[in-house]
């Protein structure tokens, strides 16, 4: 792939490299080694240091990363300060929702650590999902698995509220 920066023989090896990377991927554990090839292909490899941002909330979405190593937060802004959502870790997709609802972010990444990922650019990663309906399928049940995750969490902060203000309501001396 041009822009990588490599010889040939890197190239290729970083090639394999990827190629081997993604057949351990949950999302792609289905996908025959011409299509994990060619989505190694189109990818790029990224490196951010802890801190690092590698999208932010609002911004277009351009790309998603899939996490080949370390660990990444999602954090939201919220009128009250940032909340981190969530940690996501190798073998991760993040920026995936952006693309594929045409959005922009609705959260900013942001590296927890020393963070690999491989981009795949918006046309590349939605050619694929057009073309490989596996893929498709198993990216929205990750979006399930994701959105019962925070349903859950919601639903557990929303109890945690209520029990808080009716407490504060009984320990209120009465007029």
């Amino acid at each position: 792939m041009e822009g990588r920066g490599l010889s040939e023989r890197e190239d290729a090896l970083s090639l394999l490299q990827e190629y081997e990377l993604l057949r351990r991927v949950p999302v792609f554990s289905d996908f025959e080694p011409a299509k994990l090839k060619l989505i190694a292909f189109m990818s790029e490899r990224v490196g951010y240091d802890p801190g690092k941002v590698l999208c932010r909330q609002g911004d277009t979405a351009d790309a998603a990363f899939l996490i080949i190593e370390g660990e990444a937060d999602i954090i939201i802004d919220t009128p009250t300060g940032p909340i981190t959502v969530a940690t996501l870790g190798s073998n991760d997709i993040v920026g995936e929702m952006g693309i594929l609802g045409d959005v922009p972010r609705n959260a900013t990444v942001r590296a927890k650590t020393r963070l690999v990922a491989l981009r795949i650019a918006k046309d590349p990663f939605m050619r694929m999902v057009r073309e490989f309906p596996s893929m498709a399928i198993s990216i929205m049940r990750e979006l399930a698995h994701r959105l019962d995750l925070n349903n859950r969490q919601l639903t557990a902060a929303l109890s945690e509220l209520r029990r808080l203000r009716e407490n504060a309501g009984a320990a209120t001396p009465a007029e």
